[in-house]
């Protein structure tokens, strides 16, 4: 079975997850930006989860081979427990990719970070979040790592809101992919 068919097998499943855990509800819900959605995602509760991050860890992975990469790395909070699964799961299969998190902003003490973990400069870069919207919170991590003349090889998400941010990524000349993608109607789907 080929590794594309493989990830799409493992985002079945992790939407089926989502939705057994509560990560995707559909109703009347108003988002943290103050717009109204007939969805809400919170993809914690899968990257918490037991299976959950197990096959997150597996489905980024696959999606992952054949990327020239050192490391993988992304905005706190939401892509701790993704890029941990991610580095277990590479592990495991021999693979060894080691994680980072960029934060908001720099810590005011100790060694004053704004990324933890081991980042080499010049490293080449996935960067990885639960959920793309408005892209920011990919932006902050991007311009982080780059200020470390790190390259960024492509951008992954669990879900796609569609509502610019990937579109945005993607004309700035960024690879980006994303396991579940939101349609016109705000139904959750597997992408393709």
């Amino acid at each position: 079975m080929g590794r594309h068919i493989l990830a799409i097998e493992k985002s079945k499943r992790i939407l089926e997850v989502a939705e057994e855990v509560g990560a995707l509800r559909y109703g009347d819900f108003t988002l943290s930006s103050g717009a109204k959605s007939n969805y809400y995602f919170d993809g914690r509760l899968i990257s918490l989860n037991p299976e959950g991050a197990h096959l997150l860890g597996q489905a980024f992975l696959e999606r992952l081979q054949g990327i020239d990469i050192d490391y993988v790395g992304g905005p706190a909070m939401a892509a701790i427990p993704l890029v941990t699964a991610i580095a277990l799961v590479s592990y495991l299969d021999g693979r060894n990719i080691s994680a980072f998190f960029v934060r908001g902003e720099t810590k005011g003490h100790g060694m004053q970070n704004q990324i933890e973990g081991n980042l080499p400069l010049g490293s080449k870069v996935a960067i990885i979040d639960d959920v793309c919207t408005s892209g920011g919170s990919i932006v902050g991590a991007i311009q982080a790592v780059e200020s470390l003349r790190c390259k960024v090889a492509v951008i992954l998400s669990v879900l796609d809101r569609k509502q610019g941010g990937s579109d945005k990524l993607i004309s700035e000349g960024y690879r980006f992919e994303t396991l579940l993608t939101a349609g016109i109607d705000g139904k959750v789907v597997v992408s393709t």
